[in-house]
């Protein structure tokens, strides 16, 4: 797949987020093949990135409306190759957490999936970081959906915790990060009350307050630091620092806004320490990389990330244009063949509309966010004027604040209300000096001290920003490989197998570019063969014309019209051929060989049969031979036997005879031994008579103990033998209910397979009729 002058770029992208995982994890298995390099303990750099995956799953991913396992990043693999091929190191880059999610979750979706598997941890580990269940905390609670079928918390928190070891993130890492992950529940457990004065706040009830010392406890901080952070403002005057305070609403959006940074923080050093860990090679200069992107999203309500998300995909998609529409057509001109421009949809105008500096939506967007004053009304009025006439955009009917964007897969309307506070992508003075301070080396870490110069720009940053530019970076990484895309579909929107959505899966196809490709491919010249090539394919079909010393390009044009073929074209270096015509031509071709290979086997057939009749001939003087020698030799075996029966005979009758005489002698002597061995018995018996009467009666009490314990064995072994049947016929009635099953999905499969098989006569037809 490498190649010597220019890298290599795998983009997976689509709907199915656990399609993508599986097909991520397959790629990197096979790029083990291309070369390896001992990691940490021995293991590869191939084995470190997949076995970083659970990790990163349990802190990026969550269930979406259309996928239990939906990554919310996206997510760039590189592994690193020396000059001799092998794999010398690996880095992960990271796009576009969803911080918003760690606050607001809304149904059927959840929250981050090591939220759930912490509250399903070991009752050690829940004691100590003083947890609960899920639906007891703002952060979960605020969606109906607390479990995931086919997902168990409790294994995958071990999971989790086994991945991390894996990884080399040490014990005491570990407790940190999860204390760190506990205290962002706690904190979205705190409320606020209006205070006395104007503008101010307190800690509402005792239940808050409790919160408010856990999560103080488990960032090993001062608490009551902790609570002015949240509850109060220092300005910075010309005549000194100003404290005051704020009202309830602005305190829990500084509350929010805490949470998203020690998150985002968090999922920023996991990333880091995952990469130190594979090990990174500088020095490498070629690469492959497996882009796990996520795919175009259009729900009933998108919001800020989907804004990203989609921006992605439409940057995705003028990649993929121009790598297989653009590309292809080029190829067209530089082999200079008679052909047609071919018309497809360039999305340029919506990246323009998105990113274009200045007057595009997210340079409206940050200046809004310049400020204070401004509202997700402004914006988005702000917005209407600026696009009145964009063919892109469009205000919806019945909305003040919502706007349409019409993309490269389709119409998607945005809800602005939360656009400013998303964008907004700054720390807190008063929060980064709390976390900096904290006890806890791991969260000081997270929060380094900022230099002072770079305090103001910071306050003024933009998630939109970052992420365009964090984008061009991932963009000119692309542009600098060879590109190869894989686009996984989802099959149905109930999440199960065997099941295919047609409408659903064309929809896919289609927003995806697949069926444009399809198209532009059918309509122009799909299927191109190097000169050399292709007469080493096709030479069968014409060897006379081979035996003239012409160039290669005169050869394959005498050989497609000795065929007949029409609409091909032959360019400078390849012959480019219709769909559908590189079959005809196979069919030719397995035509000449057919009849070449049924001449070869009459040849072969003829010398296997003469091989045969030599066989038989052979054979048969064989066995006429072999019989006379067997004749010879029972006559031979006869005359033996006739000497050896009269031998035999005599031995006989001597044997017998002196049988019989050593029966008589050992006779008398056995009489005699018997006599005396009566008297010495009787007079033996005589005497041990008292001590035959002791030993009986002991043998009859322990026989009758040892019937007594007979007994009991048995009727411990019938209760046995009973409870064994008992469970045998249990189990007999379960396997016969799944064999039931088993049956039952047999005829679905057979007839789902008629209908797929029905479906594709009707495509070839339709195909053939056009």
């Amino acid at each position: 797949m490498m190649n010597e002058g220019k890298s290599n770029s795998i983009l997976v992208s689509g709907e199915s987020g656990a399609g993508k995982t599986e097909t991520t994890k397959l790629l990197m298995r096979y790029l083990a093949f291309l070369g390896g390099r001992s990691g940490t303990g021995g293991r590869t750099v191939e084995q470190q990135v997949l076995e970083s995956n659970p990790v990163l799953e349990a802190f990026g991913n969550a269930k979406t409306v259309r996928n239990n396992n939906s990554s919310r990043f996206g997510k760039f693999v590189e592994l690193q190759f020396d000059k001799s091929g092998k794999i010398s190191g690996a880095a992960i880059r990271t796009y576009l957490l969803e911080r918003s999610r760690v606050c607001q979750t809304s149904s059927p979706e959840r929250n981050y999936h090591c939220f759930y598997f912490l509250c399903s941890a070991p009752s050690e580990d829940i004691k100590k970081y003083k947890l609960g269940d899920p639906s007891s905390f703002h952060y979960l609670n605020q969606s109906s959906c607390i479990r995931v079928d086919g997902i168990n918390d409790a294994e995958e928190y071990l999971a989790t915790r086994n991945a991390m070891d894996m990884v080399g993130i040490t014990e005491e890492e570990q407790e940190a990060i999860f204390r760190v992950v506990a205290a962002v529940l706690h904190l979205g457990n705190i409320s606020f009350a209006k205070g006395t004065e104007a503008d101010s706040s307190v800690i509402k009830d005792a239940k808050s307050r409790f919160h408010l010392n856990t999560a103080g406890e488990l960032l090993m901080c001062d608490c009551e630091k902790l609570e002015n952070a949240l509850i109060k403002r220092e300005i910075n005057t010309p005549e000194g620092v100003i404290t005051t305070t704020v009202g309830p609403n602005s305190a829990t959006v500084s509350r929010d806004g805490f949470a998203k940074q020690i998150y985002s923080r968090l999922f920023d050093w996991l990333v880091n320490r995952i990469n130190a860990s594979i090990g990174q090679d500088p020095s490498s200069d070629k690469l492959i990389g497996v882009l796990d992107i996520y795919g175009f999203e259009s729900f009933k309500t998108n919001s800020f990330e989907q804004l990203c998300i989609n921006f992605t995909n439409e940057k995705l998609q003028q990649h993929f244009n121009q790598n297989v529409f653009k590309m292809e057509q080029e190829e067209y001109t530089r082999e200079q063949i008679n052909w047609s421009y071919i018309e497809f949809v360039d999305n340029q105008d919506v990246l323009d509309l998105i990113e274009k500096k200045p007057g595009g939506i997210i340079a409206l967007l940050d200046e809004a966010c310049m400020f204070p004053k401004s509202t997700h009304e402004t914006l988005s009025q702000k917005l209407y004027e600026k696009f009145k006439n964009h063919k892109r955009f469009a205000k919806p009917k019945l909305s003040r604040t919502a706007f349409t964007i019409q993309h490269y897969a389709g119409d998607v309307i945005y809800q602005s209300d939360h656009f400013l506070d998303k964008n907004k992508d700054y720390v807190v003075a008063e929060h980064q000096e709390l976390l900096n301070a904290s006890r806890c080396s791991f969260v000081s870490v997270l929060f380094p001290p900022a230099p002072e110069e770079n305090t103001k720009s910071s306050k003024s940053s933009s998630i939109a920003t970052r992420f365009k530019m964090q984008l061009h970076e991932l963009m000119e990484t692309l542009s600098s490989t060879e590109p190869h895309y894989i686009r996984c579909v989802k099959p149905n929107s109930v999440l199960k197998p065997a099941i295919f959505e047609n409408t659903n899966v064309l929809q896919q196809l289609r927003c995806s570019g697949v069926l444009e490709a399809i198209r532009i491919s059918c309509a122009g010249y799909p299927t191109r063969k190097l000169f050399h090539d292709f007469l080493h394919r096709f030479r069968i079909l014409a060897p006379e014309i081979l035996k003239e010393k012409n160039d290669e390009k005169t050869t394959c044009q005498k050989v497609l019209d000795k065929i007949g073929l029409e609409g091909y074209q032959i360019g400078r270096t390849k012959v480019f051929l219709r769909a559908g015509q590189m079959a005809e031509l196979d069919a030719r071709r397995t035509e000449v060989r057919n009849t070449a290979a049924r001449g070869v086997q009459s040849q072969l057939r003829t010398h296997v049969a003469r091989e045969q009749f030599l066989i038989l001939r052979n054979a048969s003087v064989c066995l006429q031979s072999f019989v006379r020698a067997r004749l010879a030799c029972k006559l031979h075996g006869f005359l033996r036997q006739q000497a050896a029966v009269l031998k035999i005979q005599k031995n006989i009758r001597r044997y017998f005879a002196r049988r019989t005489y050593s029966q008589l002698c050992l006779s008398a002597i056995t009489l005699q031994t018997g006599l005396r061995t009566m008297a010495a018995r009787n007079e033996f018996n005589s005497r041990n008579q008292d001590k035959a009467s002791i030993h009986i009666q002991s043998r009859w009490r322990r026989h009758r103990d040892n019937l007594s314990y007979i007994k009991l064995k048995r009727a411990a072994l019938t209760y046995q033998c009973a409870w064994r049947g008992r469970v045998a016929r249990r189990e007999l009635r379960q396997l016969k209910m799944a064999a039931r099953d088993t049956q039952a999905l047999k005829v679905a499969k057979e007839k789902l397979e008629e209908r797929v098989e029905e479906l594709m006569s009707r495509l070839s037809l339709e195909k053939k009729l056009r």
